[in-house]
Parts: C-alpha cells; sequence; structure tokens
C-alpha cells in the first residue's frame, strides 16, 4: 500500500494530485525550482524539496533529481502528472529499478505508445516521409509529449525545414526530447478523445468520450464531456479503437486515445499514457476520482468489473495568463485575485498574491460545471467565468464566456477551426461604460456621504481619466448637497445616471432606473478593478512617450531569445515575413517576423538574453 508519494510535477497538476492523496491519508513530497519557491504546490505538500535552476530542463526534466529527491525525503511511490517527464519510459523504469512504485502504465506501454510515429505505426498508420507540394498543408508534430507544443502548420514547401527546427527546440524544452513528424493536416474537424482506465488483473473501462474542439495554438482552450453529437455506431467504433490500442502494449492505469472525427469517421491522431489536463469532465460524469483509481491500480488492486454509469454532461474552460486579440500572447505578473462563485469546481495552481512568471506554462486554472443537460453546464460554466473575480495579468476569461455563448457552440457544430474564424470578433474589447465613473467615485470616498466635499456655488466639475483596452476614457462630476451630477455623455456611457451609493470598495448606481453595483478594487501601481474591467489612472501631466525608429520590432511578452534565423545579422536584407528570431514564453516559441522588405539595420537580441515587454529586439529599415 502506498503511505508516502513524490509528485514529479508542479503547479495545478501537482495541487490536484496532493488534493486527493491528502484525501486519502497518504504523506505526499512535492519538488520545486528556484521560479517556484513559494508555489502553492510546495505550500500545500508535506515536504518538499529543491530542484536547483528554474528551466525545465534543468529541474522538472532531470530524471535524477526526481529520484534523488524522492529518495531524500523517503517516498515510496512516484506520480508523474501530466507533462514533463509523465511519458517518460526510461524515467518509469528508472523509478521501478530504484524499488520506487510508479503510479502509471507499464515503461513498455509507454514506449511504444509515447512515441506518436511508434503509435500511428501501431496503428497501421505510417507518417509522411517525403512532403511534395501536393501534401501541404501539412503538421509538424512532436513526437513526445502534447499540449500544442512542438506542433506547425506548413503551408509552403520553402517552410518546412525552419519549422521542423522550431518544432524540435520546442518539444525539447517542454518535454526533453527532439523528435518530430509530419502528418497531412485536415483544418477542420472535431477533436474526439476517450479515456480508458485498466488494471493489472485484465478489466479495462472505456469512460465515454470528450469533446477537445475549441483550441488555439493547437492547445485545447474548451472541454465536455460527452462529446456530443456522436451517432451511436461512431462511439462504439471509437471505444473499439481505443481498447484496440491498450490492449496492442498491454496497457495499465490512465490514458487516452485522440482522435480527428471528419465526415463522420474516426482519424487516430495519438494515445496519451497519462491523465489528461481534462479528466475533471469525466470525473464529474462518471463521479469518480481517476487519481484516487490510478493509485489503486498501481497498488495492484482491481477495479470493479463495470464503471458507474455516466450521469449529465460537464463542461471545463482553461483559463490562461495571455492576451486573446494579441495573438494569444502569455502575460506574466502578480495574480492579485482569482474566485469563481460556489456550484463549479476550481483547479488552479495559483492562490491570491503569486506571481505567475515566465518559464511555465500559462495556465491559471481549470472551471468545471456538471449538469443535468448540456446546455445546463455550459450556462452555468458561462455564468461562473462571468461572475468570476480574475484581477491580473490579463486573461481570455471573456474569450472564454462569449465561446461557450457562441452559436456554434451552443449548438455543437463547433470544430477546430472554430477560434480560426471567430477569433477576431470574440476579441473586440467591450469594457462597461460606467466602469470609469464608478472607478473615480471610489477614489473620492470618504469625504462626505456621498464620496466628496460639496460647494454650495459649484464651479468646475472634478475630472478623472482612465484608460482601459487601449481607450482613454474621462469623468465629469459635482458633489452637492443632495448628491452627486454626472456630466450628461462625460463617462462614455449612455442614458439617466443616479449615484446611490459610494464606498472605496463598492459603488451603487441606477442607469435608467436599473440599479447596478460595482464592485472596486486597487492594487497599488496596477491600477483599479472595477469589476473585471482594469483601469489605469492617466495622469494630469503623462511622461513623454519614448520614441522608437520606424520598423522597430519590440518583444511582445517577457521572455527568452532562443535563437537568430540562419544568415540573420546587421546589414542583411530581408523580406516580409521573414523570420528573424524566436523568443521562447512559458515553454512556448514565438516567432518574430521582418514586418515589410528592407534592411536590417540593428539586432541587439541575441540568444539567451532576458528580455522584457516593449524591448527592442530588431530594426528593419522599410525599402
Amino acid at each position: 500500500m502506498i503511505t508516502s508519494l513524490l509528485v514529479a510535477n508542479r503547479g495545478e497538476i501537482a495541487c490536484r494530485i496532493l488534493r486527493t492523496c491528502h484525501a486519502l491519508g497518504i504523506r505526499t513530497v512535492a519538488v520545486y525550482s528556484d521560479a517556484d519557491e513559494d508555489a502553492l504546490h510546495v505550500r500545500t505538500a508535506d515536504t518538499a524539496v529543491r530542484l536547483p535552476g528554474a528551466a525545465p530542463a534543468d529541474t522538472y526534466l532531470r530524471g535524477d533529481l526526481l529520484l534523488a529527491a524522492a529518495r531524500a525525503a523517503g517516498a515510496g511511490a512516484v506520480h508523474p502528472g501530466y507533462g514533463f517527464l509523465s511519458e517518460n519510459a526510461d524515467f518509469a523504469r528508472a523509478v521501478g529499478e530504484a524499488g520506487l512504485t510508479w503510479v502509471g502504465p507499464p515503461p513498455e506501454a509507454i514506449e511504444a505508445m509515447a512515441s506518436k510515429t511508434r503509435a500511428k505505426r501501431l496503428m497501421g498508420i505510417d507518417p509522411l516521409t517525403e512532403v511534395t507540394e501536393a501534401d501541404l498543408p501539412v503538421l509538424v508534430k512532436a513526437a513526445a509529449g502534447g499540449g500544442g507544443r512542438g506542433m506547425r502548420i506548413v503551408r509552403r514547401l520553402a517552410d518546412l525545414e525552419a519549422e521542423k527546427a522550431a518544432a524540435r527546440a520546442e518539444a525539447r524544452a517542454a518535454f526533453g526530447e527532439d523528435e518530430v513528424f509530419v502528418e497531412p493536416y485536415l483544418a477542420s474537424g472535431r477533436h474526439v478523445e476517450v479515456q480508458i482506465l485498466a488494471d493489472t488483473h485484465g478489466t479495462v473501462w472505456t469512460l465515454g468520450t470528450r469533446d477537445c474542439s475549441l483550441q488555439r495554438r493547437h492547445q485545447k482552450v474548451v472541454e465536455e464531456a460527452p462529446a456530443p453529437g456522436l451517432t451511436e455506431d461512431l462511439t462504439e467504433e471509437l471505444y473499439a479503437l481505443a481498447e484496440r490500442a491498450a490492449s496492442a502494449v498491454g496497457y495499465t492505469g490512465a490514458g487516452t486515445v485522440e482522435f480527428l472525427v471528419a465526415d463522420g469517421r474516426a482519424h487516430f491522431l495519438e494515445m496519451n499514457t497519462r491523465l489528461q489536463v481534462e479528466h475533471p469532465v469525466t470525473e464529474a460524469v462518471f463521479g469518480l476520482d481517476l487519481v484516487a483509481l490510478q493509485l489503486r491500480i498501481a497498488e495492484g488492486r482491481a477495479l470493479d468489473r463495470f464503471p458507474p454509469r455516466p450521469r449529465g454532461h460537464a463542461v471545463e474552460a482553461r483559463l490562461y495568463a495571455e492576451d486573446p486579440a494579441r495573438d494569444w500572447a502569455p502575460a506574466t505578473g502578480t495574480l492579485h485575485r482569482l474566485a469563481v462563485p460556489d456550484g463549479v469546481r476550481l483547479d488552479t495552481g495559483y492562490a491570491d498574491g503569486d506571481e505567475i512568471g515566465v518559464h511555465y506554462d500559462a495556465l491559471l486554472a481549470k472551471v468545471v460545471a456538471h449538469g443535468e443537460t448540456r446546455a445546463e453546464a455550459v450556462r452555468r460554466l458561462a455564468g461562473a467565468l462571468e461572475r468570476a473575480e480574475v484581477h491580473g495579468p490579463v486573461t481570455n476569461r471573456e474569450v472564454l464566456v462569449r465561446s461557450l455563448r457562441h452559436e456554434e457552440f451552443a449548438e455543437a457544430r463547433m470544430d477546430t477551426g472554430f477560434y480560426e474564424r471567430h477569433a477576431a470578433a470574440l476579441t473586440v474589447p467591450a469594457p462597461d461604460p460606467w466602469a470609469p465613473l464608478a472607478a473615480a467615485l471610489a477614489e473620492g470616498a470618504g469625504r462626505s456621504r456621498f464620496g466628496g466635499a460639496w460647494r454650495n456655488v459649484p464651479s468646475h466639475p472634478q475630472v478623472k481619466r482612465y484608460r482601459t483596452a487601449g481607450e482613454e476614457h474621462e469623468v465629469r462630476y459635482w458633489y452637492r448637497r443632495d448628491g452627486v451630477a454626472v456630466e450628461s455623455g462625460a463617462t462614455g456611457g449612455a442614458g439617466e445616471v443616479r449615484v446611490l451609493r459610494i464606498a472605496a470598495h463598492e459603488v451603487v448606481l441606477e442607469v435608467d432606473g436599473v440599479r447596478r453595483t460595482y464592485p472596486v478594487a486597487r492594487y497599488g501601481e496596477d491600477g483599479v478593478y472595477v469589476g473585471n474591467t482594469l483601469l489605469h489612472p492617466v495622469s494630469r501631466f503623462p511622461e513623454a512617450a519614448v520614441e522608437r525608429v520606424p520598423g522597430s520590432l519590440l518583444a511582445p511578452m517577457p521572455g527568452t531569445v532562443a535563437r537568430l534565423a540562419e544568415g540573420v545579422r546587421e546589414g542583411a536584407r530581408v523580406v516580409a515575413g521573414q523570420p528573424l528570431l524566436w523568443l521562447e514564453a512559458m515553454k512556448m516559441e514565438h516567432r518574430i517576423t521582418a514586418p515589410a522588405a528592407g534592411t536590417l539595420t540593428a539586432l541587439p537580441a541575441a540568444p539567451g538574453d532576458q528580455v522584457a515587454p516593449g524591448s527592442l529586439l530588431a530594426v528593419v529599415k522599410e525599402e
């Protein structure tokens, strides 16, 4: 029986596993990099062991350090979580050879399926070896890992080798392996998967289907169970193919078989020999704890002959620290506040006040809702996200709400091209027009019962300016004996407004007879939040803007310069769209390209440089 366990992972993943271990009475050991010294998973575990360094390659991808940590802390078992070394057969084998219990499938099964190229061959599918114009577009894909890392769409044959190199670098940083392969790219279809669970006594459960079609950068954003709209015959085919994949390698433990469903047919993608990020929707529908079952299987205990019957529908949304309006660029900073209403599940690796850094994935949390029907679950999740308090780095919260309420998703007509079609419309800023007024009034709270000092003969109005969503808003109002008068049209909002109550943390307005309550929160120089609208006060004496040379390329996010493109140097001629360098941030590589044809007149960036948002990377003088 497992009595102590080391979680060989971090963040939300580690916290999820720790929660189940604590419920079962298992003593827990966390590992942490220098960047994670005060992370939530470290604070949650019973004990923790430091892994010197910050980059994954120096810490969470070092199997030798993880085993040394297990020995030092006296752990008797290792759970790899998902990501990092969770699909690394050598690490699984080393855990067993060290006399520890491995909470996962046998190394031989991982070896057979963790490489997507080997998995496809087991299923009778060969990757493309010689790519021609007729094969385009194609998808370059990392053979190991998942999460959209190491994946590149190639639409021009001339770009193939460069995209292979980028995919290899990204895969090496995320998984410690750099094998990539090429397969045909199907532009549309639904991403459907089957959850399996198998014990060492010959019992295999197929725990329903999941739909994970809403993706950006090949990374899942919204997942649900069961996958809606599948015919009974197609569902049975998916189950049969999943069982075939598991049987082919003598699988035990939790795993997922993934497919692309197009034109009513199932196309095998891969088998993930681990727990998936989206496993909570399956747990909600079947009423199970998959981590507890993983531990049970690792102890050699048998599953029941049949799984419980599914009930209802569940939907999960991944809340990322990223800016959807800037090509989903990851964001960093202090997470001041993260709270969701009761009635939904929140899985997170952060608490209020934690820092979101540049070294790891941008996932803040997963929010999961369950309902008797799909419509109920979707409505509950959209409502919870809309009312959630998320204060800190910019997030995709609003896009998630709009996605869940989009007609295509509501009618289950979505596919993997959903964001390619709708991202522009879904990312249009829509700040509350009355938020600036609420911010201004809350700022003056306490100076009278209505928040300010009134005058018998008012002359000039109070004037406050705020910036939000790239626009400036000016608020003009007067304090009077009987309340506050707001200059018509001076807030950006339309309608008649009355101020009912003012406090530093809350303002109550009546707009056209409808009462609205605005919670207000301030976090020093990070601005003021009215609900989830972030407002930055605009000084009466703004600082002089930094003048940039035309053609300047600035870092869109904090990160590390991974490498320069071959032949790129000062004085070189470039063409529009030509890759100049790659910036690594949050385990993803972001390509910086020439904005126009011209000459590269400056290249201050060098491989290994740490850059802040807005740092100058290169200058292209346009022809």
